[in-house]
C-alpha cells in the first residue's frame, strides 16, 4: 500500500494494553509530520494503564475524554472521594488501573491531565469523540455525559449528524453491533466506530486508523497477531433498525 505523508491517525480504546499499543505504533510508524489522536478510555481493564497514560501524556498526542477517565474524575468531588462513584469505577475495570500504579496511588499529574482532556476534537472534515452525539440535541448543548456515554440513539441514527464531517468514535465494541464480526470496524450514517475490543476475550484487537490513506492497522493483544488492511475491507455497515432492536452491546 502506498501512503501519503502528513497522516492523521486515530487510535481506538486502549484500555491499559500498553504492550499492544507499542506494537501497534511500531507497525503504524508515525513520524513527526503525522498527527496521532486517541479516542479516550486509555485506562481500566487492561494491566498497564499507568504506562499508557504516561506514554500518551508525555508524547503530547491529542486525546479526547473517555467514559472511563470521566468515571475516575467523578470519584473526586470537592477533593473528597465519593463511595458510590468509587465502587462504580472499580467494578468497571478501575481495580486493574489502581494495580498498575506503584503503591496503588494515581499521581496528581495524571489526574490533572485527565481534567484537560476535551470531550471532542474538530479536525474540519473529521470529528473525534469517545461515544458519539445525541442526535436530537444541538452541538452546543451536548454534555460530557452524552459525548462520553451515548450508545443506541447515536449508533441507530438514520442520517448523518453533520453534513460535512465524519464522526469517528470508540466506546461501543464493534462486535456487539448487529452483524459485525470481532475485529471489524463498524460504520453507519456519518460515523465510523473503531473500538474493536482490545480487552475483550472475544476479540483482543486494538485498532489504529490512518484517515489520510484509508488504512487500518491492528494488533491482537491476546493472540500476538498483526494485520494491515484497506479501510473498505475492515468495515461492516450497520443497519440502524437492527441497532434499535439489539441489546447485546448494552452488557459490554
Amino acid at each position: 500500500m502506498s501512503t501519503s505523508h502528513h497522516r492523521r491517525i486515530v487510535i481506538g480504546d486502549v484500555h491499559g494494553h500498553y504492550k499492544g499499543l507499542m506494537r501497534l505504533l511500531e507497525i503504524i510508524a508515525p513520524t513527526s509530520d503525522d498527527q496521532v489522536y486517541f479516542l479516550g478510555d486509555l485506562i481500566d481493564r487492561g494491566p498497564q494503564s499507568s504506562q499508557v497514560v504516561n506514554f500518551v501524556k508525555d508524547s503530547n498526542y491529542k486525546c479526547v475524554l473517555g467514559n472511563h477517565e470521566q468515571m475516575l474524575l467523578n470519584i473526586l468531588t470537592n477533593g473528597h472521594v465519593t463511595t458510590p462513584a468509587l465502587q462504580a469505577w472499580l467494578y468497571s475495570g478501575g481495580q486493574a488501573t489502581v494495580a498498575s500504579y506503584q503503591q496503588a496511588t494515581i499521581p496528581p499529574e495524571h489526574i490533572e491531565w485527565f481534567k484537560t482532556l476535551p470531550t471532542h476534537l474538530d479536525l474540519g472534515d473529521i470529528w473525534l469523540v469517545h461515544a458519539g452525539v445525541s442526535p436530537s440535541i444541538p452541538l452546543e448543548k451536548q454534555t460530557a455525559d452524552q459525548l462520553c456515554w451515548v450508545r443506541e440513539e447515536f449508533q441507530s441514527i438514520d442520517q448523518p449528524y453533520f453534513r460535512d464531517k465524519l464522526i469517528i468514535v470508540g466506546h461501543t465494541i464493534t462486535f456487539t453491533l448487529p452483524d459485525v464480526s470481532p475485529g471489524k470496524l463498524a460504520q453507519g450514517h456519518g460515523w465510523i466506530n473503531i473500538d474493536t475490543g482490545a480487552y475483550h476475550p472475544r476479540s483482543g484487537w486494538l485498532t489504529g486508523l490512518d484517515i489520510t490513506n484509508s488504512i487500518v492497522y491492528q494488533v491482537n493483544v491476546l493472540k500476538n497477531l498483526l494485520r494491515t488492511l484497506p479501510l473498505e475491507e475492515a468495515l461492516t455497515t450497520v443497519d440502524p433498525v437492527k441497532v434499535r432492536e439489539n441489546r447485546l452491546y448494552k452488557r459490554c
